[in-house]
C-alpha cells in the first residue's frame, strides 16, 4: 500500500496515535507463560519504576526508551517478553502536599498516576499494561502484609529499640538521606537521636552471602558490584580488651575492636561512641560531657554525615594501659566520629595510619607516631595526610621489621596468648529499619497487646488498610492520631489491643514489585509457577542513584522470600544496566534568579537574554535537570511538537547510554530531520520497487553487490550494538546505512518504476532491513514504513533481519604501508593476496618512493590482512 499523494514530511501525529491504538488492539505487548511457540526463551525486561510526582520527566524518557529497545529487540528476535509497568506510590511527598494543597494523599497519588500513565503512552512504549500495579494499592500491599507475617515467623524480622533521626517538629523518623546539614529537609529543625522502638529486617545474616554473590553477577557494572562490596564492608579483625588504671563504677576495662592491630605501638588515644555506656555513664557527672553528646547527636546516624564532620571530641579523664609498653598509658576520648554499632563502639586511635585519627590527634595535640613506614623511605614522618600504604613495621619493639600481615599475625597471637583478645569479622552493614512514622505507607501488620506483646495479624485479617478519614493539621503521624483506627482487640486474648501505627519504609514496597508483575492478579503474594517462569529479570534499568541500598535490599528480599517459599531464586536481576543523566545548561539573571530554557533567547548585542524582559542571562554549566535549577525540558511538549519517535531516536544516538547525555535544541532538531529523510527515503522509492517478498539474488554489478554487503554488514552491526547496549553506535551504523540507501538510489543503477530487476530486489532488501533496524527505536515510523513496503503484518511483530555470512565477508582490504616501522599510507588489495601483488602495490605508493629516496631494499615483512613493512 502506497501514499498517495505522499507527504514531503513524516505527519507523525496522525501515525503515532494511530499504530499505538492497533498495537493495543492487536494485543502485541501481552505477555503470557504459554506463547504462541513454545520454544521460545522468556525474557524479562524491567525498567525501575516511578515515582508518581505528577509529569514524567527527561530522564524517565531516556530509562524507559532504553528498555523498549532491548524489549522489542528481543521480541523480534524469537523471544516471550515481559515488559510491565508500575508505581512506587508510597511515600512523604504525597503527605507534604496533603498539608500543603489540602488534598488526601490517594487522590494526589492516583491523579498523578492517570498523569503519567497518559504521558507514557505517548511515547509509545511496549509495555504490558495489562499487569500494572501501584504499590499503594490494598491489592498489592496486603500481599506484602502476608509476606511480613511469613518472614516474622521464619526469624527474618524482629523488633527492637535503636538510635533513629528524629524530627521534633514533624514528629517523625527521617532516613539519613532527609538530614540535611543536621536539620529536617521539610521542617529544618535541628535533626534529633532518639532510642525508639523499631522493626528490622535481619539482612546482617545474610551479609556474607550477599557479599560473595557479587562476583557471580558477571552482567552487573563493576562500579555497582564494587559500591555494594563497600557497603556491606566485610572486616577481619580483633576484640581487644584494655586495662582502665583506675576502675569506673566497676568498669575495669575497655573493649575495642581494630583491623589494624599491626599499629598497636602507635596508638595515642582511645575513642568511644557518644552512644557508649561508659559515655552514657560518665555524662550523669559531666554537664559538660552530657551538653557535647547532645551536640553528637544533631549529625544524624548517616555515616556520610559523621565521616564528613568536623572530627571533634571530649576528654573523660579516664586513662587505659597500653598493652605492651609497661607503665604507658592512653586518654579515653568521647569522639563524634565512632559508630556504636560498628565493631564495640570503642577504637584505639593510631594517627600515623588512619586519617580521621589523625585530624583528631592535630586537634587536640595528641601523638602521631609512625609504625608502618614504606620501604627506603629514609628519615620518614607524618604530614597532614596519615600513610594507608604497605611497607614494615618501626617503632614497635618485636614487630620491627614485619609486613603487615606477619605483625597482625603476631600480634594476635601474643595478645590471644594472655586471653584478652577475640579474633572477629565485622560488617558494615546494619540491619534494615523499616518502621516510618508514616500515614503513606503500607500498615505494619502487628498489633500490640499488653498482655500478650506484639501480634502478628492473623493472615486471615488481611489486608490492614489506611482510613481514609485522616487529618494532617499537626505535625506526626496521622495514624497515631485517629480517634479509632488503632483501638482493637488482641487477636490472642481479645482483650483491647491497639493497632501498630508506623508503616513500612517505601524501601519495601520497591524490594518485589518486580516478582508481582509475573502475575500481578494471583491470591497469593507471588504464583510460583509464573515467578518460576519469568524471574530473574534478565535485564534491569535505572539510575546509579540506587546502585545500594534498592538493590541490596532487593537481594535480600529475594533470598527471604526463598526461604519463606514464595520465590525459588537467589538472585533478582541477572543483568543491569545503569543509565546516565539528562543535563541541560543552566542559566541566570545578573541578580542569580535561575531562568528556564524557554525563557532565553539569543541577544542583539550577542549572548543571551530573558525574552520578557530583556535582562541579560547568564550561560552556566550543564547539568542534571532539575526544577530547582529551571534546567527543565517538558518531554510533553517535545513528543507535541516533534513525536515520540524523535525524542526516543536523539535520546538514545546523542552519547553512550551508560553516560550523562547534554539536551541541546540542535540535537532534537538534527533527530527530527533525520527521522523526516528515512521516511522520504522509503516514501519516494516505494514505487519503484519489486513487490513485497522479492529476494535479491547474488549480482556481478558491482554497485548491487557494494549496496548487498552494506545492509548485512549494517544488520550484523546493529545487532551486536544492541546486544551490547550500544545504542548509540547502532543508530551511527543506520546513518551509514541510509547514506549508502540514498546514493544508491539516486545513482543511475536504481531501479526504474515497478522494476523486478537485481536493482530494485537490493533496494527493497535495504529499505526493509533499514526500517526494521530502526523499529525498536523508532517504532511509530517503522509502522509506517513497513506499510508503504506493502506489508500487513505489523512491524511489531516481525522477526529481526538476519545477516547473511557470505556477504560480510569482504573482497578487499586495507592495510598499512610502513617504511623501517613508520606509517606511510595504505593500500586497497585482494584479501589473502600473494606477498608480490601487496609489494608491488606498497613500492608504487609515492609516500614510499619519497622514503626510500633510492635505497636499496634490505627485507620486506609481509602480514597478510594487517600490514607490510618495507625495510631499507
Amino acid at each position: 500500500m502506497t501514499a498517495d499523494p505522499t507527504p514531503s514530511r513524516y505527519a507523525f501525529k496522525e501515525a503515532e496515535a494511530r499504530w499505538q491504538a492497533a498495537w493495543e488492539k492487536a494485543g502485541v505487548f501481552t505477555a503470557t507463560e504459554t506463547p504462541a511457540d513454545a520454544n521460545a526463551p522468556k525474557y524479562y525486561v524491567l525498567e525501575m519504576f516511578p515515582y508518581p510526582s505528577g509529569r514524567i520527566h527527561m530522564g524517565h524518557v531516556r530509562n524507559y526508551a532504553m528498555g523498549d529497545v532491548v524489549a522489542r529487540y528481543k521480541r523480534a528476535r524469537g523471544f516471550n517478553v515481559l515488559h510491565p509497568m508500575g508505581w512506587d506510590a508510597f511515600g512523604m511527598p504525597a503527605e507534604n502536599a496533603a498539608m500543603e494543597k489540602k488534598v488526601h494523599p490517594a487522590e494526589w497519588t492516583y491523579a498523578n498516576i492517570d498523569t503519567m500513565r497518559r504521558q507514557l503512552r505517548t511515547m509509545g512504549l511496549s509495555i504490558d499494561w495489562s499487569r500494572e500495579i501501584a504499590t499503594c494499592n490494598p491489592d498489592y500491599y496486603r500481599h506484602e502484609q502476608k509476606m511480613f507475617l511469613d518472614m516474622l515467623e521464619a526469624g527474618l524480622i524482629y523488633r527492637r529499640e535503636a538510635w533513629v533521626n528524629w524530627d521534633p517538629v514533624d514528629h517523625t523518623v527521617l532516613a539519613n538521606e532527609q538530614v540535611i546539614d543536621g536539620r529536617g529537609w521539610r521542617s529544618g529543625a535541628p535533626v534529633e537521636k532518639r532510642l525508639l522502638s523499631q522493626w528490622f529486617f535481619r539482612i546482617t545474616a545474610y551479609a556474607q552471602e550477599l557479599l560473595d554473590a557479587l562476583d557471580g553477577l558477571e552482567r552487573w557494572p563493576e562500579k555497582v558490584r564494587l559500591m555494594q562490596a563497600n557497603w556491606i564492608g566485610r572486616s577481619e579483625g580483633l576484640r581487644m580488651a584494655f586495662g582502665l588504671e583506675s576502675p569506673y563504677r566497676g568498669v575495669e576495662r575497655l573493649e575495642v575492636y581494630t583491623t589494624r592491630p599491626d599499629t598497636i605501638f602507635g596508638a595515642s588515644f582511645c575513642a568511644i561512641s557518644p552512644e557508649h555506656p561508659l559515655a552514657a555513664a560518665l555524662a550523669k557527672d559531666d554537664p559538660d560531657l552530657a551538653a557535647f553528646i547532645e551536640e553528637c547527636g544533631r549529625l544524624g546516624t548517616s555515616e556520610a554525615a559523621i565521616e564528613q564532620a568536623e572530627k571533634q571530641g571530649r576528654d573523660t579523664g579516664l586513662r587505659v594501659r597500653h598493652p605492651f609498653v609497661e607503665g604507658a598509658t592512653l586518654p579515653v576520648y568521647v569522639a563524634n566520629f565512632i559508630l556504636m554499632e560498628y565493631g564495640t563502639g570503642a577504637i584505639f586511635g593510631c594517627p600515623a595510619h588512619d586519617q580521621r585519627d589523625l585530624d583528631f590527634a592535630r586537634k587536640y595535640g595528641l601523638p602521631v607516631l609512625p609504625v608502618v613506614v614504606p620501604a627506603d623511605a629514609g628519615d620518614f614522618a607524618i604530614g597532614d595526610e596519615a600513610y594507608t600504604g604497605p611497607g614494615r613495621l618501626a617503632n614497635s619493639a618485636f614487630l620491627d621489621g614485619l609486613d603487615i600481615d606477619a605483625a597482625k599475625a603476631e600480634i594476635a597471637d601474643r595478645i590471644e596468648a594472655r586471653g584478652a583478645v577475640r579474633r572477629e569479622v565485622n560488617f558494615r552493614l546494619r540491619d534494615w529499619g523499616i518502621s516510618r512514622q508514616r500515614y503513606w505507607g503500607c500498615p505494619i501488620p502487628v498489633i500490640h497487646c499488653d498482655a500478650c506483646g506484639a501480634v502478628p495479624v492473623p493472615a486471615a485479617d488481611l489486608p490492614v488498610t489506611l482510613p481514609d478519614d485522616v487529618t494532617f493539621d499537626r505535625p506526626g503521624n496521622p495514624l497515631a492520631h485517629h480517634p479509632t483506627w488503632s483501638k482493637v482487640d488482641c487477636p490472642a486474648c481479645g482483650k483491647p489491643a491497639r493497632r501498630e501505627t508506623d508503616t513500612f519504609d517505601t524501601f519495601v514496597d520497591s524490594s518485589w514489585y518486580f516478582a508481582r508483575f509475573c502475575a500481578p492478579g494471583a491470591d497469593t503474594p507471588t504464583d510460583r509457577a509464573a515467578a518460576d517462569y519469568w524471574l530473574p529479570v534478565d535485564q534491569y534499568i535505572g539510575g546509579i542513584e540506587h546502585a545500594i541500598l534498592h538493590l541490596l535490599y532487593s537481594r535480600f528480599f529475594t533470598r527471604a522470600m526463598k526461604k519463606t517459599g514464595h520465590a525459588g531464586l537467589d538472585e533478582p536481576f541477572a543483568g543491569l544496566f545503569t543509565q546516565g543523566m539528562v543535563c541541560h545548561e543552566t542559566y541566570r539573571t545578573e541578580a542569580g534568579v535561575w531562568v528556564e530554557p524557554g525563557d532565553v533567547t539569543a541577544g542583539d548585542a550577542g549572548g543571551f537574554v530573558h525574552a520578557e524582559t530583556g535582562a541579560a542571562v547568564k550561560v552556566g554549566r550543564s547539568e542534571k535537570m532539575s526544577k530547582s535549577k529551571k534546567n527543565v525540558i517538558d518531554p510533553e511538549d517535545i513528543i507535541a511538537s516533534y513525536g515520540a519517535d524523535t525524542a526516543r531516536w536523539f535520546m538514545l544516538s546523542d552519547s553512550p547510554p551508560e553516560r550523562d547525555l547534554d539536551w541541546t535544541e540542535s540535537g532534537i532538531a538534527g533527530a527530527w530531520r533525520f527521522a523526516n529523510r528515512l521516511w522520504r527515503l522509503v516514501a519516494t522509492n516505494v514505487d519503484r520497487l519489486p513487490p513485497a517478498g522479492t529476494t535479491p539474488g547474488n549480482s556481478a554489478d558491482d554497485a548491487i553487490a557494494g549496496l548487498r554487503r552494506s545492509v548485512h554488514a549494517a544488520i550484523a552491526g546493529v545487532t551486536e550494538d544492541l546486544e551490547a547496549f550500544h545504542f548509540n553506535r547502532a543508530v551511527a551504523r543506520i546513518h551509514e546505512l541510509v547514506n549508502a540507501l540514498s546514493e544508491f538510489a539516486n545513482t543511475d543503477r536504481a531501479p526504474d518504476s515497478g522494476s523486478d530487476s537485481g536493482a530494485g530486489a537490493a533496494l527493497r532488501e535495504g529499505l526493509e532491513a533499514v526500517t526494521l533496524l530502526a523499529a525498536p527505536m523508532m517504532p511509530h515510523l517503522a509502522e509506517e514504513l513497513w506499510r508503504l513496503l506493502g506489508h500487513g503484518e505489523l512491524a511489531a511483530r516481525t522477526a529481526w533481519p538476519q545477516a547473511d555470512a557470505a556477504l560480510l565477508v569482504q573482497d578487499s582490504v586495507q592495510i598499512a604501508v610502513q617504511v623501517r616501522g613508520k606509517m606511510r599510507g595504505t593500500i586497497g588489495i585482494a584479501r589473502d593476496a600473494d606477498q608480490s601483488v601487496a609489494e608491488a602495490a606498497a613500492l608504487a605508493l609515492p609516500t614510499v618512493v619519497a622514503a626510500l629516496d633510492g635505497a636499496a631494499i634490505r627485507k620486506i615483512v609481509y602480514v597478510p590482512n594487517r600490514i607490510i613493512n618495507v625495510i631499507h
